[in-house]
Protein backbone atom coordinates (compact mmCIF):
# COMPACT_ATOMS: atom_id res chain seq x y z
CA UNK A 1 0.00 0.00 0.00
CA UNK A 2 2.97 2.28 -0.55
CA UNK A 3 1.69 5.45 -2.23
CA UNK A 4 3.61 6.98 -5.13
CA UNK A 5 4.24 10.74 -5.28
CA UNK A 6 1.78 11.20 -8.15
CA UNK A 7 -1.10 10.30 -5.83
CA UNK A 8 -0.65 13.26 -3.51
CA UNK A 9 -0.60 17.02 -3.95
CA UNK A 10 2.27 18.90 -2.26
CA UNK A 11 -0.11 20.50 0.27
CA UNK A 12 -1.51 17.11 1.30
CA UNK A 13 1.98 15.62 1.39
CA UNK A 14 3.20 18.45 3.63
CA UNK A 15 0.24 18.07 5.98
CA UNK A 16 0.85 14.34 6.38
CA UNK A 17 4.56 14.94 6.95
CA UNK A 18 3.64 17.24 9.83
CA UNK A 19 1.16 14.73 11.30
CA UNK A 20 3.62 11.84 11.04
CA UNK A 21 6.46 13.94 12.45
CA UNK A 22 4.31 14.96 15.42
CA UNK A 23 3.49 11.30 16.13
CA UNK A 24 7.19 10.44 15.83
CA UNK A 25 8.25 13.22 18.22
CA UNK A 26 5.66 12.07 20.77
CA UNK A 27 6.86 8.48 20.35
CA UNK A 28 10.47 9.50 21.03
CA UNK A 29 9.33 11.26 24.20
CA UNK A 30 7.38 8.21 25.42
CA UNK A 31 10.16 5.75 24.55
CA UNK A 32 12.63 7.85 26.58
CA UNK A 33 10.20 7.84 29.50
CA UNK A 34 9.81 4.05 29.29
CA UNK A 35 13.61 3.67 29.15
CA UNK A 36 13.66 -0.07 28.42
CA UNK A 37 17.01 -0.85 26.74
CA UNK A 38 16.00 -4.49 26.19
CA UNK A 39 13.85 -3.22 23.34
CA UNK A 40 16.91 -2.17 21.32
CA UNK A 41 17.74 -5.61 19.81
CA UNK A 42 14.04 -6.34 19.35
CA UNK A 43 13.59 -3.13 17.36
CA UNK A 44 16.46 -4.08 15.07
CA UNK A 45 15.52 -7.71 14.52
CA UNK A 46 11.77 -7.15 14.21
CA UNK A 47 12.35 -4.19 11.91
CA UNK A 48 14.32 -6.51 9.64
CA UNK A 49 11.60 -9.15 10.02
CA UNK A 50 8.87 -6.76 8.89
CA UNK A 51 11.05 -5.51 6.03
CA UNK A 52 11.56 -9.09 4.84
CA UNK A 53 7.90 -10.08 5.13
CA UNK A 54 6.83 -7.01 3.19
CA UNK A 55 8.84 -8.37 0.26
CA UNK A 56 6.53 -11.39 0.06
CA UNK A 57 3.30 -10.54 -1.72
CA UNK A 58 0.69 -13.25 -1.21
CA UNK A 59 -2.02 -13.84 -3.81
CA UNK A 60 -5.64 -13.06 -2.92
CA UNK A 61 -7.49 -15.96 -4.62
CA UNK A 62 -9.96 -15.10 -7.34
CA UNK A 63 -9.04 -11.42 -7.55
CA UNK A 64 -5.82 -11.12 -9.53
CA UNK A 65 -4.48 -9.05 -6.65
CA UNK A 66 -1.91 -9.59 -3.94
CA UNK A 67 -1.10 -8.19 -0.54
CA UNK A 68 1.74 -8.04 1.92
CA UNK A 69 2.22 -7.58 5.63
CA UNK A 70 2.15 -3.98 6.83
CA UNK A 71 3.68 -4.91 10.15
CA UNK A 72 2.51 -2.12 12.45
CA UNK A 73 0.30 -4.42 14.50
CA UNK A 74 3.07 -7.01 14.82
CA UNK A 75 5.67 -4.49 15.93
CA UNK A 76 3.40 -2.77 18.44
CA UNK A 77 2.36 -6.11 19.98
CA UNK A 78 6.03 -6.72 20.78
CA UNK A 79 7.48 -3.26 21.31
CA UNK A 80 4.47 -1.19 22.30
CA UNK A 81 3.00 1.57 20.14
CA UNK A 82 5.85 4.08 20.49
CA UNK A 83 8.94 1.96 19.82
CA UNK A 84 6.90 0.05 17.24
CA UNK A 85 6.03 3.26 15.39
CA UNK A 86 9.64 4.42 15.31
CA UNK A 87 10.73 1.02 14.02
CA UNK A 88 8.12 1.17 11.25
CA UNK A 89 9.40 4.58 10.22
CA UNK A 90 12.87 3.06 9.86
CA UNK A 91 11.52 0.25 7.67
CA UNK A 92 9.56 2.62 5.43
CA UNK A 93 12.49 5.04 5.16
CA UNK A 94 14.85 2.33 3.92
CA UNK A 95 12.22 1.06 1.47
CA UNK A 96 11.70 4.59 0.15
CA UNK A 97 15.33 5.66 -0.23
CA UNK A 98 17.23 2.45 -0.98
CA UNK A 99 14.57 0.60 -3.00
CA UNK A 100 12.32 3.40 -4.34
CA UNK A 101 9.32 1.65 -2.80
CA UNK A 102 6.82 4.42 -2.09
CA UNK A 103 7.34 8.06 -3.04
CA UNK A 104 9.56 10.44 -1.10
CA UNK A 105 6.93 13.18 -1.30
CA UNK A 106 4.31 10.66 -0.15
CA UNK A 107 6.49 9.37 2.69
CA UNK A 108 4.48 11.17 5.37
CA UNK A 109 1.29 9.62 3.97
CA UNK A 110 2.82 6.15 3.95
CA UNK A 111 4.03 6.48 7.53
CA UNK A 112 0.56 7.53 8.63
CA UNK A 113 -1.35 4.94 6.59
CA UNK A 114 0.89 1.96 7.26
CA UNK A 115 2.44 2.69 10.66
CA UNK A 116 0.25 5.02 12.70
CA UNK A 117 -2.95 2.97 12.66
CA UNK A 118 -1.27 -0.37 13.26
CA UNK A 119 0.94 0.90 16.05
CA UNK A 120 -1.48 3.18 17.89
CA UNK A 121 -5.01 2.03 17.08
CA UNK A 122 -4.05 -1.64 16.89
CA UNK A 123 -1.96 -1.64 20.07
CA UNK A 124 -3.94 0.69 22.32
CA UNK A 125 -7.55 -0.06 21.31
CA UNK A 126 -7.35 -3.76 20.45
CA UNK A 127 -4.19 -5.52 21.62
CA UNK A 128 -3.79 -4.01 25.09
CA UNK A 129 -7.45 -4.36 26.18
CA UNK A 130 -7.57 -8.02 25.09
CA UNK A 131 -4.29 -8.83 26.85
CA UNK A 132 -5.23 -7.30 30.20
CA UNK A 133 -6.91 -10.50 31.30
CA UNK A 134 -3.90 -12.55 30.28
CA UNK A 135 -2.38 -13.71 27.03
CA UNK A 136 -3.73 -16.94 25.58
CA UNK A 137 -3.43 -18.34 22.07
CA UNK A 138 -7.09 -17.58 21.45
CA UNK A 139 -6.79 -13.95 22.55
CA UNK A 140 -3.59 -13.48 20.56
CA UNK A 141 -5.21 -14.82 17.38
CA UNK A 142 -8.35 -12.73 17.93
CA UNK A 143 -6.40 -9.54 18.64
CA UNK A 144 -4.11 -10.10 15.65
CA UNK A 145 -6.93 -10.61 13.16
CA UNK A 146 -9.14 -7.82 14.52
CA UNK A 147 -6.21 -5.43 14.74
CA UNK A 148 -4.85 -6.10 11.25
CA UNK A 149 -8.27 -5.97 9.59
CA UNK A 150 -9.33 -2.74 11.31
CA UNK A 151 -6.04 -0.89 10.92
CA UNK A 152 -5.62 -1.89 7.27
CA UNK A 153 -9.16 -0.70 6.58
CA UNK A 154 -8.29 2.64 8.19
CA UNK A 155 -5.08 2.84 6.17
CA UNK A 156 -6.84 2.06 2.90
CA UNK A 157 -9.53 4.63 3.68
CA UNK A 158 -6.87 7.24 4.39
CA UNK A 159 -5.34 6.59 0.97
CA UNK A 160 -8.67 7.40 -0.67
CA UNK A 161 -9.09 10.55 1.44
CA UNK A 162 -5.59 11.72 0.57
CA UNK A 163 -6.11 11.22 -3.16
CA UNK A 164 -9.47 12.99 -2.98
CA UNK A 165 -7.93 15.94 -1.10
CA UNK A 166 -5.16 15.99 -3.72
CA UNK A 167 -7.68 16.30 -6.54
CA UNK A 168 -6.70 13.07 -8.30
CA UNK A 169 -9.60 13.01 -10.76
CA UNK A 170 -8.53 9.68 -12.28
CA UNK A 171 -9.60 8.04 -8.98
CA UNK A 172 -13.11 9.27 -8.08
CA UNK A 173 -13.59 8.96 -4.33
CA UNK A 174 -16.80 6.88 -4.26
CA UNK A 175 -15.51 4.34 -6.78
CA UNK A 176 -12.01 4.29 -5.30
CA UNK A 177 -13.16 3.69 -1.74
CA UNK A 178 -15.62 0.97 -2.77
CA UNK A 179 -12.77 -0.83 -4.55
CA UNK A 180 -10.03 -0.32 -1.96
CA UNK A 181 -11.92 -1.38 1.16
CA UNK A 182 -13.03 -4.92 0.13
CA UNK A 183 -9.65 -5.98 -1.25
CA UNK A 184 -7.85 -4.69 1.84
CA UNK A 185 -10.36 -6.51 4.02
CA UNK A 186 -9.08 -9.77 2.55
CA UNK A 187 -5.45 -8.65 2.78
CA UNK A 188 -5.94 -7.62 6.41
CA UNK A 189 -7.36 -11.04 7.30
CA UNK A 190 -4.32 -12.83 5.84
CA UNK A 191 -1.99 -10.38 7.58
CA UNK A 192 -3.83 -11.13 10.82
CA UNK A 193 -3.15 -14.85 10.44
CA UNK A 194 0.56 -14.26 9.76
CA UNK A 195 0.81 -11.84 12.69
CA UNK A 196 -0.94 -14.33 14.97
CA UNK A 197 1.47 -17.12 13.99
CA UNK A 198 4.50 -14.99 14.91
CA UNK A 199 3.00 -13.75 18.18
CA UNK A 200 1.89 -17.24 19.24
CA UNK A 201 5.49 -18.38 18.73
CA UNK A 202 6.76 -15.50 20.86
CA UNK A 203 4.12 -16.27 23.50
CA UNK A 204 5.46 -19.80 23.81
CA UNK A 205 9.14 -18.93 23.41
CA UNK A 206 9.48 -15.77 25.50
CA UNK A 207 6.14 -14.31 26.72
CA UNK A 208 7.88 -11.35 28.39
CA UNK A 209 8.41 -9.91 24.87
CA UNK A 210 4.68 -9.34 24.46
CA UNK A 211 3.50 -5.79 25.12
CA UNK A 212 0.86 -5.10 27.72
CA UNK A 213 0.66 -8.60 29.21
CA UNK A 214 0.52 -8.38 32.99
CA UNK A 215 0.92 -12.03 33.97
CA UNK A 216 4.13 -12.90 32.11
CA UNK A 217 5.83 -13.97 35.34
CA UNK A 218 3.44 -16.93 35.56
CA UNK A 219 4.19 -18.08 31.99
CA UNK A 220 6.94 -20.60 31.28
CA UNK A 221 9.58 -19.65 28.68
CA UNK A 222 10.69 -22.22 26.13
CA UNK A 223 13.79 -20.30 25.01
CA UNK A 224 16.11 -17.66 26.40
CA UNK A 225 15.79 -14.04 25.32
CA UNK A 226 18.89 -14.27 23.12
CA UNK A 227 17.80 -17.52 21.49
CA UNK A 228 14.34 -16.16 20.71
CA UNK A 229 15.84 -13.06 19.08
CA UNK A 230 18.31 -15.25 17.17
CA UNK A 231 15.50 -17.45 15.82
CA UNK A 232 13.54 -14.43 14.63
CA UNK A 233 16.69 -13.01 13.00
CA UNK A 234 17.36 -16.27 11.13
CA UNK A 235 13.75 -16.45 9.96
CA UNK A 236 13.93 -12.84 8.74
CA UNK A 237 17.10 -13.67 6.76
CA UNK A 238 15.49 -16.75 5.21
CA UNK A 239 12.36 -14.82 4.26
CA UNK A 240 14.25 -11.90 2.75
CA UNK A 241 16.92 -14.01 1.07
CA UNK A 242 14.93 -17.04 -0.11
CA UNK A 243 11.15 -16.86 0.22
CA UNK A 244 11.08 -13.41 -1.38
CA UNK A 245 11.90 -15.14 -4.68
CA UNK A 246 8.44 -16.72 -4.63
CA UNK A 247 6.44 -13.53 -4.06
CA UNK A 248 3.25 -13.10 -6.08
CA UNK A 249 3.62 -11.12 -9.29
CA UNK A 250 0.08 -9.75 -9.05
CA UNK A 251 -0.33 -6.03 -8.24
CA UNK A 252 -0.95 -5.19 -4.60
CA UNK A 253 -4.28 -3.92 -3.34
CA UNK A 254 -3.61 -0.27 -4.15
CA UNK A 255 -2.20 -0.95 -7.63
CA UNK A 256 -5.00 -3.42 -8.36
CA UNK A 257 -7.63 -0.83 -7.39
CA UNK A 258 -5.96 1.84 -9.52
CA UNK A 259 -5.78 -0.48 -12.52
CA UNK A 260 -9.46 -1.35 -12.27
CA UNK A 261 -10.51 2.31 -12.06
CA UNK A 262 -7.91 4.28 -14.04
CA UNK A 263 -6.60 1.49 -16.26
CA UNK A 264 -3.04 1.93 -15.00
CA UNK A 265 -1.00 1.35 -11.84
CA UNK A 266 1.03 4.51 -12.38
CA UNK A 267 -0.16 8.09 -12.71
CA UNK A 268 1.95 11.00 -13.88
CA UNK A 269 2.55 14.23 -12.00
CA UNK A 270 4.24 17.39 -13.21
CA UNK A 271 5.95 20.07 -11.20
CA UNK A 272 9.28 21.01 -9.72
CA UNK A 273 8.67 19.40 -6.35
CA UNK A 274 7.79 16.06 -7.95
CA UNK A 275 10.90 16.22 -10.10
CA UNK A 276 13.09 17.10 -7.11
CA UNK A 277 11.72 14.20 -5.05
CA UNK A 278 12.23 11.85 -7.99
CA UNK A 279 15.82 13.00 -8.45
CA UNK A 280 16.62 12.36 -4.79
CA UNK A 281 15.17 8.84 -4.97
CA UNK A 282 16.99 8.13 -8.20
CA UNK A 283 20.26 9.05 -6.52
CA UNK A 284 19.64 7.03 -3.34
CA UNK A 285 17.88 3.94 -4.74
CA UNK A 286 20.81 1.61 -5.28
CA UNK A 287 18.46 -1.37 -5.62
CA UNK A 288 15.26 -0.05 -7.25
CA UNK A 289 12.31 -2.43 -7.01
CA UNK A 290 14.47 -4.78 -4.91
CA UNK A 291 16.75 -5.71 -7.82
CA UNK A 292 20.04 -4.76 -9.43
CA UNK A 293 19.73 -1.84 -11.85
CA UNK A 294 19.20 -2.95 -15.44
CA UNK A 295 19.20 -6.61 -14.42
CA UNK A 296 16.56 -9.29 -13.99
CA UNK A 297 18.80 -11.63 -12.01
CA UNK A 298 17.02 -13.42 -9.18
CA UNK A 299 20.12 -12.86 -7.07
CA UNK A 300 19.21 -9.18 -7.01
CA UNK A 301 16.08 -10.00 -5.01
CA UNK A 302 18.01 -12.21 -2.59
CA UNK A 303 20.71 -9.56 -2.21
CA UNK A 304 18.06 -6.88 -1.62
CA UNK A 305 16.30 -8.95 1.04
CA UNK A 306 19.46 -9.63 3.03
CA UNK A 307 21.12 -6.22 2.62
CA UNK A 308 17.88 -4.35 3.22
CA UNK A 309 17.27 -6.26 6.43
CA UNK A 310 20.80 -5.52 7.65
CA UNK A 311 20.43 -1.83 6.86
CA UNK A 312 17.17 -1.71 8.81
CA UNK A 313 18.90 -3.36 11.80
CA UNK A 314 21.73 -0.82 11.69
CA UNK A 315 19.35 2.11 11.31
CA UNK A 316 17.01 1.05 14.13
CA UNK A 317 19.71 0.11 16.62
CA UNK A 318 21.98 2.99 15.61
CA UNK A 319 19.17 5.51 16.04
CA UNK A 320 18.55 4.26 19.57
CA UNK A 321 22.12 5.19 20.54
CA UNK A 322 22.56 8.30 18.39
CA UNK A 323 19.34 9.92 19.59
CA UNK A 324 19.60 8.40 23.08
CA UNK A 325 16.18 6.76 23.05
CA UNK A 326 17.27 4.65 26.00
CA UNK A 327 19.63 5.38 28.86
CA UNK A 328 21.33 3.03 31.27
CA UNK A 329 19.38 2.89 34.48
CA UNK A 330 21.29 4.16 37.46
CA UNK A 331 21.92 1.69 40.23
CA UNK A 332 21.27 2.69 43.80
Amino acid sequence: MHMADALVAPAVAGTMYVCSAAAAAYSVKKVREENDPKKIPVMGVMGAFVFATQMINFTIPGTGSSGHLCGGMLLSALLGPYAGFLTMIGVLLIQCLLFADGGLLAFGCNVWNMAFYGCFIGALLIWRPLMRRGATKGRIILASILGCVLTLQLGAFSVTLETMASGITELPFAIFVSTMQPIHLAIGFVEGLITAAVLVFVHEARPELLYGVDDVQKMPSKFSFKKTIAILAVVAALIGGCLSLFASSYPDGLEWSMERIAGTTELEAEGGIYEAASNVQEATSLLPDYAFKDSESAFGTTFSGIVGGLVVVVLCIGSCYIFKFFRKKKTA
